[in-house]
């Protein structure tokens, strides 16, 4: 796993957005899609990855902001 990224992870009940490496959270929500939308402005900004997991907590999607040859659009 990259050193540097934002995850988007379950949390008692909610979605949470918080940093590679760090149990701490940025912030919770009620639904993944507003987590990912704000992680995915954090990860834009730091020029770093995106991982998004499942409700089993297993990552089911990435998207890399930092140094990828083929980024994801918009």
């Amino acid at each position: 796993m990259a050193s540097n990224g934002q995850h988007v992870v379950p949390r008692d009940g909610k979605w949470a957005v918080r940093r590679t490496g760090s149990d701490k959270v940025t912030k919770k929500f009620n639904t993944q899609k507003e987590a990912i939308r704000e992680a995915r402005k954090i990860a834009k900004n730091q020029g770093t990855e995106l991982y998004i997991h499942g409700r089993d907590g297993r990552i089911r999607d990435r998207d890399s902001y930092g140094q990828d040859p083929f980024p994801p659009p918009g």
